[in-house]
């Protein structure tokens, strides 16, 4: 008989099921005691993991299939279809065919998405952002599965576990959703030194990106690429956004989360249906054997970036988005990618963590699609056919005819054989290896600090503040002194200018760099060349190669407007590829000076600024006095002039500017120089418009007078 709980309300007592976490010896699930928990096993310090790595695959399984039928990780996202083409034949280096082919257009879907949060969460939290591709190539499906920086927090796939289980919820009460603002990520992260790079970019402003069309992406890992004579190249993908990069301020982000959980992915959908579709560029960072050995860090290390002052990107592709999926679930939620699914021509890296994904993602397929046959669901068949022995099992969605399923057979004429090397068939890179079988670190991947130092060297003043600031925000949340201590210990051999601010700001002092290993010496003995700053890590360095194309301004009108101005600034900015949405405080229409009724689009109480990049105040002399009369149109261009976004006015509208305090008494001119643009559609559009490309005016600096 069941015992009573000791509510008394007749719950079967569960104290026999309840274990500790902890324990005196760290075994399998089979009990087995684990003496190396920190590195797969492999043949040499850098050669590839081995298949026969139990405790690695025990480990990863069980973590595969922690979600049913949630992933894992990246588990909220956006994806859209569209198309790559190849700017030039590179049969130089690969032999894959849509990359020889500049007259093939190859077919692509890609995901977007956050890695910590569920389904439910917000699109704008501090996270990583994944960025996935799939291209349906001539010969099968080819997936690059990446992120939006360009590194990671841990070194060896036998870690990514603990690492996720870290930033996730806390197992006891499952809080809190979707941030890393809490004990069990920093306790993680400060007793993992490998890990302090990529916290540097987690804490910089591209983990809150403005929308999925302007942010970059990233391959992360080393990869090959394999000509027809057998030849390799290394090779590290970028995707570069022809809008530009872009991101969030905190303020903004953690409002839109609580107004607009949807934010990014109502963009890119909004994006798409208007024409403005998103395009990236696909950049490529190709080396050999010669050049890896001359840098200074390991170019197997998943936390280390080869800075492009070194190996300059080249962009060989263009990318663009152009349909948005039909069925959210059959495609954006079914869609599998695979590390391991390559073409003839691309192959991998012993990078430690990549040796461990092209294991795990197809092992977690089989759990959240539910078994072998998840490639025949519509988004993820390739375009070319595809036939092998394999039958049966969960979901099997064709009809084999046939007498055969094995190789060789002679029954069905020996189809489908095998296709030699010659004609195209796949062939794995022939590299020697040699070694000893041990669980083991490779030297080489020892120096955990030069890069993020690196990155701090890369950023601008504002950047540099916003980084600091982020670290104080997440910190504040962390209950334990002890592990506040530690991280501040971590960047104090990053930074000591980035650990006083930081340490000021979570009340502890600011400790001094510790003895750490630095920078390789290459084998010759000779250092290798050191980069101390590369622009091209920075945001706001880069904003102005961007363009306005998917940009969004609130136009803010009352009765009384200029109608004709309204009808000729959104002329303006479609034409450069921006939305201009009328905003008022009721929907309907509003009058207008010349007796045509304006349209309105949204209310100001339901659109608020933070989801738009500008805002724009029409002429009418009874318009502006309302206007200027509303609390909720003060804030508005307020708390826009605060998150330092261009603000166009005409004369008479300019009245609202002055109640919010952004323009002086008595000023009448436009202050580019301070993003505010004062005058007539026609005088102020084209500087406008390059305000809105830039994104921010970042040399406001009375935005802290502006109430808001």
């Amino acid at each position: 008989m069941a015992k009573q709980s000791r509510n008394g309300k007749g719950r079967a007592d569960l104290d026999a099921f309840r274990v500790q976490s902890t324990g005196t010896d760290l075994t399998t699930n089979q009990g087995v005691p684990i003496a190396d928990n920190q590195n797969s096993l492999r043949a040499g310090e850098r050669g590839p993991t081995l298949l026969e790595d139990f405790i690695l695959r025990e480990k990863i399984t069980h973590f595969d299939h922690e979600r049913i039928p949630e992933r894992v990780v990246h588990a909220r996202g956006a994806g859209a279809h569209g198309y790559f083409t190849v700017s030039e034949s590179l049969e130089k280096f690969t032999r894959a065919k849509f990359l020889c082919d500049p007259s093939l257009r190859t077919p692509v879907f890609v995901r977007f998405s956050t890695v910590g949060g569920s389904r439910g969460s917000a699109d704008t939290v501090r996270d990583v952002r994944g960025f996935a591709t799939k291209f349906y190539t001539p010969e099968g499906n080819f997936d690059i599965v990446g992120n939006n920086m360009p590194v990671f927090f841990i070194q060896d796939a036998i870690k990514f576990p603990d690492f996720v289980h870290a930033v996730k919820p806390e197992p006891h009460h499952e809080m809190p959703q979707a941030s890393s603002a809490h004990d069990s990520f920093w306790d993680f992260v400060s007793l993992t030194p490998e890990s302090t790079h990529m916290v540097m970019w987690l804490m910089s402003d591209r983990a809150i990106p403005r929308s999925y069309a302007t942010m970059e992406g990233f391959g992360v890992h080393t990869y090959r690429w394999i000509n027809a004579d057998g030849e390799s190249t290394f090779v590290k993908y970028h995707w570069k956004p022809v809008r530009g990069m872009s991101s969030l301020v905190w303020d903004e982000a953690q409002k839109l989360a609580g107004k607009d959980a949807d934010f990014n992915r109502r963009d890119l959908w909004e994006s798409i249906e208007a024409g403005n579709f998103p395009e990236f560029e696909l950049g490529v960072q190709l080396f050999d054997d010669a050049q890896a050995d001359a840098f200074d860090f390991d170019v197997l290390d998943p936390t280390k970036l080869i800075p492009e002052e070194l190996v300059p990107v080249q962009l060989v592709g263009k990318m663009v988005l152009d349909r948005n999926p039909d069925n959210f679930f059959a495609e954006t939620e079914q869609v599998a990618f695979c590390v391991s699914h390559v073409v003839p021509g691309v192959d991998f890296s012993n990078d430690p963590l990549l040796q461990g994904r092209i294991f795990s993602y197809l092992d977690t397929q089989l759990s959240r699609l539910g078994g072998p046959n998840f490639h025949q669901i519509p988004i993820n068949r390739p375009v070319c056919p595809f036939r092998n022995g394999q039958q049966d099992g969960f979901h099997q969605m064709e009809i084999r005819v046939g007498k055969t399923a094995y190789d060789p057979n002679s029954v069905d004429g020996g189809l489908p054989k095998e296709k030699p090397v010659e004609d195209g068939g796949f062939a794995s890179y022939l590299e020697q290896l040699r070694g000893d079988k041990r669980r083991v670190r490779a030297g080489s991947f020892k120096d955990h600090f030069s890069q993020a130092t690196l990155f701090w060297n890369s950023q601008t003043d504002v950047e540099k503040e916003h980084i600091a600031s982020a670290f104080g925000f997440e910190l504040a949340k962390v209950e334990r002194v002890e592990i506040r201590e530690r991280v501040l210990g971590r960047l104090a051999n990053v930074d000591a200018d980035l650990t006083a601010r930081v340490a000021a700001q979570i009340g502890l002092a600011a400790p001094k760099a510790s003895k750490v290993d630095g920078p390789l010496r290459r084998r010759n003995g000779k250092p290798a060349q050191r980069i101390e700053s590369s622009p091209a890590l920075s945001i706001i360095a880069n904003a102005g190669e961007g363009s306005a194309k998917g940009r969004k301004v609130a136009i803010l009108v009352a009765d009384g407007v200029d109608g004709p101005a309204v009808a000729a600034m959104k002329a303006a900015l479609k034409k450069a590829g921006v939305t201009g949405l009328v905003l008022a405080d009721h929907l309907g229409t509003v009058a207008s000076t010349d007796g045509e009724p304006v349209a309105v689009d949204h209310t100001i109480v339901t659109m608020p600024s933070i989801a738009f990049d500008a805002v724009y105040v029409p002429g009418g002399v009874d318009s502006a006095r309302a206007l200027a009369a509303s609390g909720d149109a003060v804030h508005y261009v307020a708390e826009a002039y605060k998150h330092v976004k261009p603000i166009a006015a005409a004369a008479d509208g300019a009245d609202l500017l002055r109640q919010a305090g952004i323009v002086r008494a008595g000023q009448t001119g436009s202050d580019a120089g301070n993003g505010v643009f004062v005058g007539t559609p026609a005088k102020i559009g084209a500087a406008f418009t390059r305000a809105l490309a830039a994104h921010r005016v970042w040399t406001r600096t009375d935005q802290i007078a502006v109430p808001a």
